[in-house]
């Protein structure tokens, strides 16, 4: 398994991701709400793992400019497509992961990685990363699911299955306490971790961190 290979199913599932609804819709809302609040007009926003762009076009107006950057050329294909029917101000979307970007891309007020940092494969590098795109102060607006957390069923026996044949990209089991601990020790300040799920039990901390 590597990265590649994660692209890779990442393409392939990405119709099927672009169908599927929203499991906790007013979840999702409240994370949009709460994210707008903190993005200023005049912010550079990158967005990382956004899928086929469903968050860039809800918050992209509210900003600068906004570039939105995802593993799979098929997902990016598809945000680009949505763009054919939204009106302006849009995001840039592109291929790309934290990993292949540099600070020669420039720099970003706000970085934001939703449902993404559990599928980095070398987690306190691509937070190391993170802080380097981010201007002084800089915001980094994370949303994780954490299985580390959830039902050993699902990371003891269901995950490893579904990865075994091919029906999951990698997945690190992460808990909630390592994932903010590797946070700060990447060099942020944590100011906010808040539950935005509407449905079960919390299991992906909303965290707002700013560079120091």
């Amino acid at each position: 398994m590597s990265t590649a290979s994660d692209a890779r199913f990442w393409d392939r599932t990405s119709r099927k991701y672009a169908k599927a609804a929203i499991a906790d819709q007013a979840g999702y809302e409240r994370t949009l709400v709460r994210t707008r609040a903190l993005l200023g007009p005049d912010d550079r926003v990158l967005e990382l793992g956004c899928g086929t762009g469903t968050t860039a076009l809800r918050l992209a107006g509210d900003v600068q400019s906004y570039c939105a950057t995802d593993i799979s050329a098929e997902m990016i294909a598809i945000a680009e497509k949505k763009c054919l029917a939204s009106p302006a101000p849009l995001p840039v979307f592109r291929t790309a992961t934290a990993e292949a970007l540099t600070p020669e891309d420039g720099r970003f007020d706000a970085v934001l990685a939703f449902n993404y940092l559990h599928l980095v494969r070398d987690l306190p590098d691509t937070l190391r990363r993170i802080h380097a795109l981010l201007a002084a102060e800089g915001l980094f607006i994370s949303k994780t699911p954490c299985l580390g957390d959830m039902n050993p069923l699902i990371r003891l026996v269901l995950l490893p299955a579904m990865r075994a044949i091919g029906m999951a990209p990698y997945v690190s089991v992460l808990r909630a306490a390592e994932l903010s601990h590797l946070i700060s020790a990447a060099g942020f300040d944590i100011s906010a971790t808040e539950n935005h799920a509407t449905k079960g039990n919390n299991t992906r901390p909303y965290i707002v961190a700013r560079k120091r």
